[in-house]
């Protein structure tokens, strides 16, 4: 660790969380020694914690009092994991439905939230200051396995608004104080990624951060372009946000000379799993229960394929109890060699999001669609379809009788994004329907890379 990696560590970020009322330092203390505990001395923790949860939020929370009473839960005879099966699913339709009453009445500051809207239904939501103390540590505690940590040198391909739209004064000095850059995955047309290659060659990064498959395009354009990032000093590439593809991984390891580190995580689900070194996809048992459960809802047993649905036990001011990812995993039985008594997931089936093509050749990532679409609260689900690079067929459903100023906002808005001569046609549908593989996607190109 360099003396100013140390000093940002060690003092600068810590004064920071403590600044902003957090307690990520003492979450992250005791996560690293918990860490090592035996898988059954985990389950015990985990159990321990679920109780304590259950029995706040039947407490404080008006939506599970009244589930809890009227179903005769007593939280407090929680004795194992698998009793959170006598109680429903809570999905976005259900938070949407309850928001009010989903919050804590002792509640403290919350800040308002979103999911990015990758699956079509953006879901509002709060965070209290306790669960992002948590994720903070947790993502923390998996970037120290990678021997990184916050201050050393970080390089974000990242398309999120909430990230590139808060870049103010403040906002910047503290990346530079953090050595963090960020770089948009929204525009990579040629010009912008041979842009990028230099400035991560002029930053030497430590450590690299971003979508896999903006990673992998910008790996491709390196090969392309005899553009060497492989003598750069990169430890690590953290990846998140879609699903990690083996060609991607071999491409980026090879181009950025340094070893691929899955995530898996959400804005709403919080920071569920990731890889160590030994390969192993650690789950953040101290704070995140996964189950995984069939079509009709029922847990499956380890080592069985179902959809992710996940108890975050840090949402006590506005819980996530049984909450669908919408993604497919299965859990593991084996144990990790690196010697961490966390639990394992054995796979993971996330979602992934196209590029579209803009005429002039910009490669753009599919969020940047999604992210306009997300925002309109008229927009109950969608799906875009790129026809070709001057076509595109947006399937909505919608809770608005005025289409006109609907369209005209959207047509404006893709073609910011993707020229002036883009065609944009809508379709009204009552559902937004799925692939024939049973899987989602909301964004679909049929442009030809």
């Amino acid at each position: 660790m360099s003396p100013y990696t140390a000093f940002v560590a060690g003092l600068l970020f810590p004064l920071h969380e403590r600044l902003k009322a957090h307690t990520s330092v003492s979450v992250l203390q005791s996560m690293e020694r918990s860490q090592w505990l035996s898988r059954a001395q985990i389950q015990q923790l985990q159990l321990q914690r679920l109780r304590d949860f259950l029995v706040r939020i039947g407490r404080d929370v008006p939506y599970y009092r009244e589930m809890f009473n009227a179903r005769n839960f007593k939280p407090e005879e929680t004795q194992s994991t698998l009793d959170l099966q006598q109680l429903p699913l809570t999905g976005k339709a259900q938070i949407r439905a309850n928001m009010g009453s989903l919050k804590a009445v002792n509640a403290g500051p919350m800040e308002r939230f979103s999911t990015g809207g990758s699956s079509g239904e953006p879901l509002v939501f709060y965070r209290g200051k306790e669960r992002v103390s948590h994720d903070v540590a947790a993502k923390w505690r998996a970037t120290r396995w990678w021997s990184v940590d916050i201050g050393d040198p970080e390089i974000v391909l990242w398309g999120s608004p909430i990230e590139l739209g808060t870049q103010d004064r403040l906002r910047l000095l503290r990346d530079r104080l953090l050595r963090t850059e960020l770089l948009s995955a929204f525009e990579m047309s040629e010009e912008k990624m041979h842009g990028f290659i230099r400035r991560i060659q002029a930053f030497k990064p430590r450590m690299v951060f971003g979508y896999p498959s903006s990673l992998a395009l910008l790996a491709n354009y390196a090969l392309t372009c005899n553009c060497r990032l492989d003598d750069l000093g990169i430890r690590v590439v953290f990846v998140t946000s879609e699903s990690l593809y083996d060609h991607q991984r071999e491409t980026i390891e090879a181009v950025f000379g340094a070893p691929v580190a899955n995530g898996y995580g959400g804005r709403d689900a919080g920071f569920i799993a990731h890889q160590c070194p030994q390969g192993g996809m650690h789950i953040t048992a101290e704070d995140i229960v996964v189950e995984i459960v069939d079509t009709n809802g029922n847990v499956v047993a380890d080592g069985e394929r179902g959809e992710i649905v996940i108890t975050h036990l840090s949402t006590g001011d506005f819980p996530f109890l049984r909450y669908p990812t919408g993604d497919i995993g299965i859990l593991s039985h084996a144990a990790c060699s690196c010697g961490r008594g966390l639990p394992l997931l054995q796979q993971i089936e996330g979602r992934s999001t196209d590029f579209i093509r803009a005429p002039d050749g910009t490669v753009i990532h599919g969020l940047a669609l999604i992210y306009v679409l997300r925002e309109l609260p008229e927009v109950s689900e969608f799906k875009i379809i790129q026809e070709s690079v001057d076509n595109i067929t947006v399937q909505l459903v919608t809770l608005t009788n005025d289409a006109a100023i609907l369209e005209r906002h959207v047509t404006e808005q893709f073609r910011q994004r993707l020229g002036d001569s883009l065609v944009v046609r809508f379709e009204y549908v009552n559902s937004v329907p799925a692939e024939a593989s049973g899987k989602f996607r909301y964004v679909v190109s049929h442009v030809a890379g």
